[in-house]
């Protein structure tokens, strides 16, 4: 039997409030302005009723709770049009992709960080007012290598950049209200500050369960990507999994060694999980497991696990903001 774990870190946390540092000015290209949102792309879908999407795409395959008040809806078909549509309140609030075939204009997945240069200027800062508040986001250089941000009028969308291939590797987009509930980059703001309410227990639980179907989902689309085999799930693996971000969260601390249950190889064979080799991906503080999974793809030990071809079963577990992927290559 092998092990292998990925070198991991606990993110920076981006939503420090109330503080402005200095960032280096930085942007895609000079001034200009950025291509439109066409009436076609899923990006456009923000602010429409639910029924435009029911109209669009039918009935979708799942529905999951969310940490934000809105509910996912999700479309997994097929890897190639693989997305995510935020509906809060009848209206959608935030769109997810990284299908390949799915319309995105003016951007596309797997279009190069040059090519989107040509046409989209981006800032290390966006400022805008909501309800009377003034609220600006100031990227990191990091945050503008990986996730940039850009704001058409009152539609937020997130790039995410696949930092080994230089290209889109999926795309977020958003309304004003979500992406000051989510935080993801520092803030700065003057006024109220919203925040999503605190679910209850059994919607938290509700919330991990569809954190954890994505992230299994979103990592089998990225495998195909690259050529591989799609992962099956392994329900012992997800139960060692859940184990893990629940020991992290109730213990404080960020390791693949846990002080009570000890390695990996120790909480497959005490779950009960046979396998030859087994891999495992920690994180913690990102907002869902959108990003968790965006994080792993771009730090070398991670990816390596996620695209590990000699892999076939996969188990996920989320407790809050924690979040263990368990990876296992079956006896034969």
């Amino acid at each position: 039997m092998a092990i292998f774990y990925a070198i991991s870190s606990i993110p920076f946390k981006s939503n420090d409030e109330g503080k402005n540092q200095q960032k280096e000015e930085a942007t895609f290209s000079d001034q200009k302005e950025e291509a439109p949102i066409s009436k076609e792309s899923i990006l456009s879908l923000i602010g429409k009723n639910k029924d435009d999407v029911s109209e669009r795409f039918g009935k979708p395959d799942r529905i999951d709770e969310s940490q934000y008040g809105y509910k996912w809806w999700i479309y997994r078909s097929s890897p190639s049009s693989y997305m995510q549509i935020g509906v809060e309140k009848d209206k959608v609030v935030m769109v997810y992709t990284i299908g390949d075939n799915v319309n995105v204009d003016p951007y596309s997945i797997n279009e190069t960080r040059q090519e989107v240069m040509k046409h989209t200027p981006v800032s290390p800062q966006v400022q805008f007012n909501y309800k009377g508040n003034m609220y600006q986001f100031e990227m990191s250089e990091a945050d503008m290598q990986m996730k940039p941000l850009i704001q058409y009028e009152d539609v937020f969308v997130q790039l995410y950049f696949d930092q080994y291939t230089n290209k889109i590797s999926s795309i977020r987009a958003m309304d004003a209200k979500t992406l000051i509930e989510q935080r993801p980059y520092e803030l700065t703001y003057r006024g109220e500050l919203i925040s999503a309410e605190k679910p209850s227990k059994e919607i938290q639980e509700e919330i991990q369960h569809g954190n954890e179907q994505q992230i299994f989902d979103i990592t089998n689309v990225i495998r195909v990507r690259h050529g591989l085999n799609e992962l099956g799930w392994s329900e012992g693996a997800a139960k060692v999994a859940y184990g893990h971000s629940t020991d992290m969260k109730e213990n404080d601390y960020f390791d693949h060694v846990s002080p009570t249950a000890g390695k990996l190889a120790d909480r497959l064979e005490k779950g009960g999980v046979s396998y030859d080799t087994a891999g495992e991906n920690i994180a913690a503080e990102y907002q869902d497991g959108i990003a968790a999974v965006e994080g792993w793809l771009n730090s070398e030990g991670h990816r390596k696990a996620m695209l590990n071809p000699d892999f076939d079963k996969l188990g996920v577990g989320v407790n809050e903001q924690y979040y263990t992927q368990n990876f296992i290559a079956e006896r034969n």
